[in-house]
């Protein structure tokens, strides 16, 4: 618990979840954590969680796709904890249904918290790490943002837009030491996947050369490795976390 001492990581959606389990894992090798969610009371038992891992840790609630409340949340965690070392850009939303069908609501929305939230908190960020010229960004994308998934026209397409950014953010923020890095998941074990038909769930395993489901701890284990000093030359990269689904 020493990699991150002294660390302050802000992660999104982090009330549950793969955001629960970052803001964890992070916590674990030291760093204090601002806990972010729609709602702050939904964060209480991560808070909590965090605690009594010995570091600090706050809530904010925050809709990730509206400029001002970004802004002011980034704000707010300065104010608090005095930095921001790492931004997790986690948070993110599912309406699938068949292109020919989807509703411009269920585009914009996902689109919205997806792609808008992670760009909104990425630019936040940017400004108070590039003046002390040191900082993290990590987005949580998908592999279906690399492959596509038929039924999630909007979804696949926010992650892409996701990975695109990473490179993007990558090359503006190199020079001021800033490194920018996206994590794809492929099927992770969930509340949705345990409810899914044994057949259903067969077809899934099949296209995973490793023949499981991955973990939440899994995609935490890959952010809390792109944080830390061991991953200093990284910047720019999608680092799948996918059992071996693609390459």
């Amino acid at each position: 618990m020493s990699s991150l001492k002294g660390k302050v990581a802000v992660v999104t959606g982090a009330a549950r979840g793969i955001g629960a389990e970052i803001a964890k894992r992070l916590a674990e090798d030291g760093a204090d954590v601002a806990v972010c969610d729609l709602k702050e009371e939904w964060c209480a038992e991560t808070v909590a969680a965090l605690e009594a891992l010995g570091v600090k840790a706050k809530a904010y609630g925050v809709n990730v796709a509206e400029s001002a409340e970004v802004d002011a949340c980034v704000k707010a965690v300065l104010d608090d904890f005095g930095a921001i070392d790492i931004m997790v850009n986690n948070a993110g939303i599912t309406k699938d249904g068949l292109l020919m069908r989807m509703s411009d609501a269920d585009w914009d929305a996902v689109l919205n918290v997806n792609l808008k939230g992670t760009f909104l908190f990425t630019r936040a960020v940017s400004r108070p790490m590039m003046k002390k010229r040191d900082g993290v960004i990590i987005n949580i994308a998908s592999v279906v943002g690399i492959m596509g998934n038929a039924g999630q026209a909007n979804y696949t397409a926010s992650k892409g837009g996701v990975i695109a950014l990473t490179k993007t953010t990558a090359k503006e923020l190199g020079s001021r030491n800033i490194r920018c890095n996206a994590v794809a998941p492929g099927f992770i074990q969930s509340k949705m996947t345990d409810v899914l038909p044994e057949n259903v769930r067969q077809a899934y395993m099949d296209t995973i050369p490793l023949k499981r489901f991955g973990s939440a701890r899994d995609i935490a284990n890959a952010v809390a490795w792109l944080s830390g000093p061991d991953a200093s030359y990284v910047t720019g990269q999608i680092i799948s976390v996918n059992g071996g689904m693609i390459g």
